[in-house]
């Protein structure tokens, strides 16, 4: 359901409390007046604001409901307490104490000094401020009379209020407590004598010219600014301030005005509120202590659509943003179709590395099975769809609906597709409805507003619950979540998240994580979940982004072929002296992992390939990188004389089926013969770019080249196979990046 609550004048109501009646779902409106709620049609909405005549209104069979609220001549229900320290200080508390005698204290402050709480009504008329318990009176003149302990005990936004204990017969303190400060790297909105301003007009202030600063968070804030002031907002008066006082309209135009500037600006600013997951690059290892390197496969992409958006926004790359195998893995190269009945088909080739020509460069690709569409199994999707307060962006919501409604127009009468969205709390806008039936999916995504909190841990729940209600067996049974992935009810940390997505994972339903917008982007959290939950993971960057991701690719992102995917290479040290794996350093597993088939691992999609490169320093070269091989004195008493000689390494593969338990297991051997560079195939040297262009970006000690024209040269020699332009974008971003 969403609406837009007014008054008697047709102004838009900001903070209108909106509850589901009998429940504690409820929301806010926005500073537009506007709100968006998860309903049943059995159910009714309450509508309540200070002031104001409460109504109650019944939803039946309608999608939006538009309310006006009268003004209520009858005394107030409830008074909003805002407690401020007024002394001077450097920071604020997350805590004060107010003794009981201030209470009777006047409103008007008299000394700013001395003043330790003030009352903001919204009406000059006699007050009562009600509790279970008792009540005490604020009369005309601004004082409380008969004050009790119990009079501050209400729902005050954003904080807990309890008594403190004392001595008997002595004062009584009530304390007040709220949230510490929030991240300190999220702007805040700032209003400068009720005009919102920018940094450069908060930079125009003069400290001696400042009189009063208020500090408004959480729903305080957000109730009366809107998703404007989700950072908090610092109220500033001047001392020869203007004074004036804007109308509701002229306040809102305001801060449309000042929202639509920053959006048009680079998130220079914001830009260190994303959150990545930090890493080690991998290593050098000795075969001969280090025998085995095993990983898990990964099919995701979403760093190289998030690094493309930093440059093309002209940004500094965040060094933890580049994964290299999900840059790598962005583009197609030309392998073989798997010819047996294992889905896919293996290939490798061994040549030089380009970054350092005294190493050696090994590449493994995996091809997946290409199902044709008819033979696809049928689809029971669940769009979790993120409708808080921080998707009301451009790039965030709106992109959002349009690329869903891409992969709507790829469904097909067999699937069906429900509709869960989360803000504040979740609940469920579309039941289970045919893919033939575009136009009902497409009305209600259309109807989606963002507003309120962040419950992600709910909205999971609900969308895993409704998938398993509607599973169909053998077939694709996938909750698709699109977010920014700032969650913050709930559960809402990495572990925890981690953990609830472990448990939803055993119930075969599989997860693909759709990622959106900037400033305050979680990756973190999102690679959690794709990591942690048979699924796979996207940044959508812009429309044509998702146009590849979920339309010409929709095969390979939402149809697993094999699940669970691991990859064990063991090298031979009578050619290889030291070696790395280039990338998968979030999906590297414990050697024991391997033939565990309860340890999760990447999917493979129809017709996805997966590209992973190692480095290697053969026998014999001279290497800064190799390191000294350790004199071990049982391992080499141990070793027979086989020789192996024409082997450079043994890779065994492991996956399940999509609907399977057990693992199966494949066995490739790879010769000792490399090729020289020039002769390597276009797929070997483009991939060998990409990779060597993302260890620049991290800045890799690990690469002596870090030519920006040397990477583009190669990547021109392997491009080929490029009908889309993907490859050819790329080597721009190169160019851009000088």
């Amino acid at each position: 359901m969403t609406g837009t609550v007014v008054d008697s004048e047709g102004l838009p109501l900001p903070g209108v409390n909106v509850v589901v009646k009998g429940t504690t779902r409820g929301t806010q409106t926005d500073y537009d007046g506007k709100y968006s709620i998860a309903v049943n049609p059995n159910e009714q909405l309450a509508f309540s604001f200070v002031g104001y005549k409460s109504t109650t209104v019944p939803v039946k069979d309608q999608s939006r409901l538009d309310i006006a609220l009268s003004e209520s001549s009858e005394m107030l229900s409830e008074v909003i307490v805002t407690g401020y320290q007024a002394r001077k200080k450097q920071s604020n508390t997350a805590s004060s104490k107010v003794a009981a005698n201030e209470i009777s204290r006047k409103s008007k402050r008299k000394s700013k000094e001395e003043d330790e709480i003030s009352f903001k009504t919204t009406t000059k008329k006699a007050l009562v401020w009600t509790s279970r318990e008792s009540k005490g009176e604020l009369n005309a003149k601004g004082e409380i009379t008969n004050p009790t302990i119990q009079s501050l005990q209400g729902a005050v936004a954003g904080l807990n209020i309890g008594t403190g204990s004392g001595q008997p017969g002595g004062d009584t303190s009530i304390v007040i407590r709220g949230n510490g400060s929030g991240n300190d790297n999220n702007e805040p909105l700032y209003i400068v004598d009720g005009m919102p301003v920018d940094e450069e007009g908060l930079r125009k202030l003069t400290q001696n010219n400042i009189e009063e600063i208020t500090v408004l968070k959480d729903t305080s804030a957000t109730a009366i600014y809107g998703n404007r002031g989700v950072n908090g907002v610092i109220v500033i008066r001047t001392k020869n301030g203007t004074n004036q006082k804007l109308s509701k309209r002229e306040l809102r135009k305001k801060l449309r005005e000042l929202k639509q500037k920053k959006n048009t600006e680079v998130y220079r600013t914001d830009e260190h509120t994303e959150d990545y997951n930090p890493f080690v690059e991998n290593p050098f290892e000795n075969p001969k202590s280090e025998p085995l390197s095993t990983f898990s496969i990964d099919v995701d992409n979403a760093s190289y659509t998030n690094i493309r958006r930093f440059i093309n926004n002209g940004q500094e790359v965040q060094k933890n943003a580049v994964r290299v195998e999900e840059m790598v893995n962005f583009f197609k190269y030309s392998y073989e179709q798997p010819k047996g009945k294992d889905p896919f088909s293996i290939q490798t080739e061994y040549s030089d590395a380009p970054w350092n020509p005294k190493h050696k460069l090994l590449k493994i690709g995996l091809q997946g099975k290409t199902i044709s569409t008819e033979k696809l199994p049928a689809s029971n999707l669940v769009f979790l769809i993120d409708v808080s307060g921080s998707m009301d962006e451009e790039n965030k919501l709106p992109l959002l609906k349009q690329s869903l409604k891409i992969l709507v127009n790829e469904l097909r009468k067999e699937d069906k597709v429900s509709i869960v969205v989360y803000a504040g709390a979740a609940g469920m806008v579309l039941p289970p409805t045919s893919g033939d039936d575009k136009k009902t999916i497409i009305d209600a995504l259309e109807k989606l507003n963002a507003g309120g909190s962040t419950a992600g841990g709910e909205g999971i729940e609900l969308a895993h619950k409704t998938a398993q209600e509607n599973f169909i067996k053998n077939g694709n049974n996938r909750v698709i979540l699109a977010t920014d992935g700032d969650f913050n009810v709930g559960k809402s940390s990495n572990a925890d998240m981690e953990t609830l997505i472990e448990e939803k994972r055993k119930s075969g339903v599989f997860l693909t994580c759709l990622g959106y917008g900037m400033g305050n982007y979680k990756d973190s959290k999102m690679q959690t979940l794709a990591n942690k939950g048979n699924g796979n993971h996207a940044y959508i960057d812009n429309i044509q982004e998702a146009n590849r991701f979920l339309g010409k690719e929709f095969k390979g992102t939402l149809f697993a072929i094999a699940k669970d995917v691991k990859i064990q290479i063991e090298f031979n040290p009578k050619h290889v002296q030291s070696y790395r794996l280039i990338g998968y350093e979030k999906r590297k597993l414990k050697t024991e992992d391997f033939t565990n088939d309860a340890i999760d691992a990447g999917e493979l999609g129809s017709g996805h390939t997966v590209t992973a490169l190692y480095e290697i320093i053969p026998v014999g070269v001279n290497s800064e990188f190799a390191g000294k091989t350790p004199d071990l004195k049982y391992t080499n008493a141990q070793e027979n004389n086989t020789s192996y000689n024409d082997e450079l390494a043994t890779i065994k593969f492991r996956y399940k089926k999509p609907d399977g338990e057990k693992s199966i297991e494949l066995t490739n051997v790879v010769e000792n013969k490399s090729i020289p560079l020039n002769a390597a195939s276009n797929d070997f040297k483009f991939s060998a770019a990409v990779a060597w262009f993302g260890l620049k970006l991290r800045d890799s000690k690990l690469i002596p080249n870090k030519s920006l024209n040397d990477i583009k040269k190669l990547a021109k020699e392997g491009l080929s196979n490029d009908e889309e332009g993907y490859k050819a974008e790329f080597i721009r971003l190169v160019d851009s990046t000088k």
